[in-house]
């Protein structure tokens, strides 16, 4: 039976996935701890190896396509998830999902709750198909707003109230993108790459302009020589240009609206942290890695922090990865799933673990 809470007046159910798997996963913690490690070998009668294990994987914006979610509705739960989040949101979030138009899926404050939803939803399909992966779940990391995913998913957020505030984040980062003329690019680099130098030489450039506190930094650590770098367009612009000088390889500017996970995004700070206040955070029950630091979170206070500081804060990825895989020599890697939208995270854990990609699985979210 589903748990409910009451949200802003309007009754919903807000578990998306089984009791069970917080039953479940509130005794576990990550491979390397004996104690937890000793609790499952008694629970399934001998020792497990760690390619017994699994690791869950949650997407962030970007990964969104129309159709999502199609192969996900005739599995438990997923049906009310959706609907929890039509009264959560104010529209029908399946339709949009399902049917598009891309134009209105694309937008961060339709991109982030759908992105959210679906991949939640993936975890009832998992569940479904390889129900010890929950089970035998120890770690799990979401990139940006696949975060909140992944806290719901360990128990230290309830669905509903996660939803709203992963609504109230989209509308702020949404509406802090409208205040400047910014973005974010993807560069491909190499090992004489020097990021730093090339924002700084961006912001120069601007200032040459004549723009004031002009913003031009690494948003995101992706893997070894791949990074975003968000800030006002007249920057990503100038580096686009001179990509060369910079040795880059490749570079592309991203679909969105603004320059996310950089001090642009400031003005979004505040009102997530007024509906974060208001949540009921709990320890999470398994291991949750961070984007800001690539830490386990320890306390619930650390969750509110450092959900805040994830927004002006670069979303370091490939330092996750490794901080997840780190083992010794000839020690079997766990099994990760991605859950959610796209296979991106998966494309990046091959760039920084081939090792940890080849026990990589992907649980679509549009075939039947």
């Amino acid at each position: 039976m589903l748990r409910c809470r009451v949200l802003k007046n309007v009754v919903t159910c807000a578990s998306p996935v089984s009791v069970k798997y917080f039953a479940v996963s509130a005794a576990l913690h990550v491979p390397d701890n004996t104690a937890s490690q000793k609790h499952l070998d008694q629970e399934h009668g001998e020792k497990m190896k760690p390619s017994d294990y699994s690791v869950l994987l949650f997407p962030g914006q970007g990964s969104q396509f129309v159709g999502m979610g199609k192969g996900l509705t005739k599995y438990n739960n997923v049906k009310e998830m959706f609907q929890v989040a039509e009264k959560i949101l104010g529209y029908d979030l399946l339709s949009l999902c399902l049917n598009g138009p891309e134009e209105e899926l694309r937008r961060t404050i339709h991109c982030q709750p759908a992105v959210f939803v679906t991949s939640l939803a993936a975890v009832e399909r998992l569940n479904h198909e390889q129900p010890e992966a929950i089970e035998k779940c120890v770690a799990t990391a979401g990139f940006s707003v696949g975060e909140f995913a992944a806290l719901v998913f360990a128990g230290a957020l309830e669905f509903a109230e996660a939803l709203f505030a992963v609504r109230l984040r989209a509308e702020a980062m949404q509406h802090a993108s409208e205040i400047a003329s910014s973005g974010m690019l993807s560069v491909v680099g190499s090992p004489q790459s020097k990021y730093n130098h090339a924002c700084v030489e961006a912001q120069n450039y601007c200032k040459e302009l004549g723009m004031e506190n002009p913003v031009c930094t690494i948003a995101s650590y992706l893997f070894p020589d791949g990074r975003v770098i968000a800030g006002h367009l007249q920057a990503l612009e100038y580096l686009q240009k001179n990509s060369r000088k910079f040795h880059f390889l490749r570079t592309k500017m991203l679909s969105v609206s603004g320059a996310f996970h950089t001090s642009l995004m400031q003005s979004a700070v505040e009102p997530l942290s007024h509906v974060l206040q208001k949540l009921d955070i709990k320890k999470p029950g398994i291991s949750v890695f961070s984007n800001v630091n690539a830490k386990k979170y320890t306390s619930t206070g650390s969750i509110h922090r450092l959900l805040l500081e994830q927004l002006i804060s670069p979303i370091k990825w490939e330092q996750t990865m490794h901080a997840i895989y780190e083992r010794q020599q000839g020690t079997d890697f766990p099994t990760t799933f991605e859950v959610g939208p796209g296979n991106q995270l998966g494309s990046m854990l091959q760039k920084c673990n081939l090792k940890a990609w080849r026990a990589y699985k992907h649980i679509d979210v549009q075939t039947e």
